[in-house]
């Protein structure tokens, strides 16, 4: 692809997933929109989907972004269904989808039909955890969407291997299979235990924080790649370094932290927004090699298609919900009951996206061997893939945030999860208190009594700060006691910004100057502004 063809789609993207900001539309369905609608404009470049550049380039920052954010202990208590999402319904999905295109396409052989299958099993990783953050699902909903969009990538691209060795003529077996799953798994599991003490150790060894972001960048390349030259998983490799540096990023330097938030913000935010415009960026590659499925007929295998996915998913989500309790006493007396709305939401969530569309272009387009031809129905296993991908994000993308509120599917407890903040603070202060006290009484940290009052006071600032947010608020601006102060603390920043550019302005201060006391006020306003949540 050239540059600027490159650089437009970025800028679009980009421009779009920013203006989404503003709507109650989630981000990746007016993206979705907007490349559909941009496939149509006249100048518009070409964009084909190569599964070259997204698998091994685009596929391991995001799984790393969206593992590193996750919780290794909330995932680790929901394993069962993450482990029954992730991989027992993408193999359910993959034979009952390939079974129905087999019965509905007249003249696709089986083992093409479960490539299809395979093709659009796993739920998409960035659509699932973008529509979550923005709905606000219930924190173990969204943590099982999660980890299941972490993990089915890997059970789907397996099973889409061993079916097209068996649509190619390689004589793949069942044994061969399952020999192909457990080399992937074991492997790509196995790849990434032997990553993360190393990378962990480096990230907390290397002394400058540039340094530690650039190994931050590589971290998700070098696990996909030795993953898949050892044949192995490179998406679990992934997976499982991400969510081991994540688990352990408090022993990472705070300036290390704080670069690497806003590069992975940043990284995710352009890859999130450029992959989804590509999805619809699709339509016009996809039409063209439809060729004789073209009609009615296609129209209706992709209707057909669709409704096999969306049902397939109920179909598996409510026995794997509530069949373990019928069979496990343990799980009875551990879980709380779950009522039927839970695995409704669960069911609906299952959008597709750009590991569907990547995996569906890779299909050879001829088969080697005896009998050499074209792939069978690879343009219409194409068209379905898309229509199915768009079909997801589009009909469950809109739908799933007015039928949470339908259901009245409980939240997240801000009040409660401000209280436990709050809690956890005043344990940290007390402790902390403590040791100050204990250095201040010993005569090398002499420090005169203001510059210790000083330390004092911002170990209480930050002991009230959580509790002021469960206070009051101020009857005419409708602020609290902290969100007062953070604006007024904002104002006086401002003012002596405002003082320092005069200077340098006037000749008075150099440029190297200003970009230091800057950079102080900058660290103070981070202080001040951080995240209350």
């Amino acid at each position: 692809m050239d540059v600027l063809p490159l650089l437009l789609l970025v800028a679009g993207s980009a421009a779009v997933a920013g203006a989404a900001r503003r709507t109650p539309v989630p981000a990746p369905l007016l993206l979705v929109a907007a490349g559909l609608i941009a496939s149509y404009v006249p100048g518009v470049p070409e964009y084909t989907l190569d599964p070259e550049v997204v698998l091994p380039l685009v596929l391991p920052p995001l799984l790393y972004t969206a593992a590193s954010d996750s919780s290794y202990l909330d995932l680790r208590a929901q394993l069962r269904p993450v482990a029954l999402l992730s991989i027992g319904y993408v193999l359910f999905a993959t034979l009952v989808v390939g079974w129905a295109a087999y019965l509905l396409v007249p003249g696709l052989p089986l083992p093409a039909a479960l490539v299809l299958g395979a093709v659009v099993a796993p739920p998409d990783a960035v659509a699932a955890t973008a529509v979550a953050r923005r709905v606000g699902l219930p924190s173990r909903i969204t943590t099982i969407l999660q980890g299941e969009s972490l993990v089915n990538d890997a059970t789907a691209i397996t099973a889409y291997k061993v079916a097209l060795a068996a649509a190619v003529g390689e004589g793949a077996t069942w044994a061969h299979g399952v020999g192909e799953f457990l080399l992937a798994a074991v492997g790509g599991v196995a790849v990434g235990l032997l990553l993360m003490v190393p990378l962990h150790w480096l990230r907390t060894h290397l002394k400058e924080a540039l340094l530690q972001n650039t190994l931050s960048l590589l971290i998700p390349f070098v696990a996909y790649g030795l993953a898949e030259w050892a044949h192995a998983s490179g998406v679990l490799a992934v997976v499982v370094v991400a969510l081991y540096l994540g688990h352990r990023n408090y022993e990472v330097d705070f300036a290390t932290r704080l670069q690497e938030e806003a590069v992975w913000k940043m990284v995710a935010f352009v890859l999130e927004s450029a992959v989804f415009a590509l999805i619809g960026l699709q339509l016009q590659v996809v039409l063209k090699g439809l060729g004789e499925y073209r009609g009615v007929d296609a129209a209706w295998y992709a209707v057909a298609v669709f409704l096999v996915v969306v049902l397939a998913r109920f179909v598996w989500v409510y026995p794997a919900t509530f069949l373990p309790r019928l069979l496990s006493a343990r799980i009875r007396e551990r879980e709380e009951n779950p009522t039927w709305k839970a695995p409704f939401i669960i069911g609906w969530a299952g959008m597709r996206g750009v590991v569907s569309l990547a995996i569906a272009f890779s299909i050879p387009l001829t088969i080697h061997g005896q009998g050499k031809g074209p792939f069978p129905g690879r343009n219409l296993i194409l068209f379905l893939t898309f229509t199915t991908v768009i079909g997801t994000l589009v009909v469950q993308g809109l739908t799933l945030p007015p039928l949470i509120r339908l259901l009245r599917l409980p939240g997240r407890d801000a009040q409660a999860e401000t209280l436990a903040e709050a809690n956890a603070q005043a344990q940290a202060s007390r402790v902390a208190e403590l040791r100050l006290n204990d250095l201040l009484d010993d005569e090398r940290n002499a420090l005169p009594p203001p510059l210790a009052d000083r330390l004092r006071d911002v170990l209480e600032r930050r002991r009230n700060a959580v509790w002021e947010r469960l206070g009051a608020v101020n009857p005419v601006t409708g602020e609290s006691v902290d969100d007062t102060y953070r604006r007024l603390s904002r104002e006086m920043i401002a003012a002596e910004r405002s003082v320092f550019v005069r200077l340098r302005n006037g000749r008075y201060i150099d440029d190297e100057m200003l970009r230091t006391l800057l950079r102080r006020l900058d660290l103070e306003e981070a202080a001040a502004f951080r995240e209350a949540t």
